[in-house]
C-alpha cells in the first residue's frame, strides 16, 4: 500500500516537471500571432494557414534561433564575455553552415550601425 502512495507522489512531481518543462517552452517561443504574421507576408494574398502549420513554423523558428544563440553564446563564453553582440550571432551563422544568412545579417547591422551612429549625432547636436 505505502509503494502504491509513494509512485502516485512520484507519478505527481513527475507530471509538475512536465508542466513546468512544457512552460518554459512555450515561454521561449516565439509569440504565434507574430510567426503567422511573417507566413502571410511572404505567402500569395488570401492564403490560408492552418493552426498547425502556425505551429510548426514557431517550433521550427524558435530552435533555430535557440541553436544560433547558443553557439554564439558558447564563443562569448570562450572569450569570457557576458555579451552577445549581433557579429557574434553572425560568426555563428557561417559556423553552424547558414552563409547564405551571415552574409545579408553583416550587411543588416551594417546599416543598422550606420543608422544609430546618425541618430546618436543628430540628437548630440539638438542637446
Amino acid at each position: 500500500m505505502e509503494d502504491n502512495m509513494a509512485a502516485g507522489a512520484s507519478n505527481a512531481h513527475d507530471d509538475d516537471d512536465d508542466d513546468n518543462y512544457i512552460r518554459e517552452q512555450e515561454r521561449l517561443m516565439l509569440p504565434i500571432a507574430n510567426v503567422g504574421r511573417i507566413m502571410k507576408q511572404i505567402l500569395p494574398p488570401n492564403t490560408k494557414i492552418s493552426k498547425e502549420a502556425k505551429e510548426t513554423m514557431q517550433d521550427c523558428v524558435s530552435e533555430f534561433i535557440s541553436f544560433v544563440t547558443c553557439e554564439a553564446s558558447e564563443k562569448c563564453r570562450k572569450e569570457r564575455r557576458k555579451t552577445v553582440n549581433g557579429d557574434d550571432v553572425c560568426w555563428a551563422l557561417e559556423t553552424l553552415g547558414f552563409d547564405e544568412y551571415a552574409g545579408p545579417m553583416k550587411r543588416y547591422l551594417h546599416r543598422y550601425s550606420e543608422h544609430d551612429q546618425a541618430d546618436h549625432r543628430a540628437n548630440q547636436e539638438k542637446g
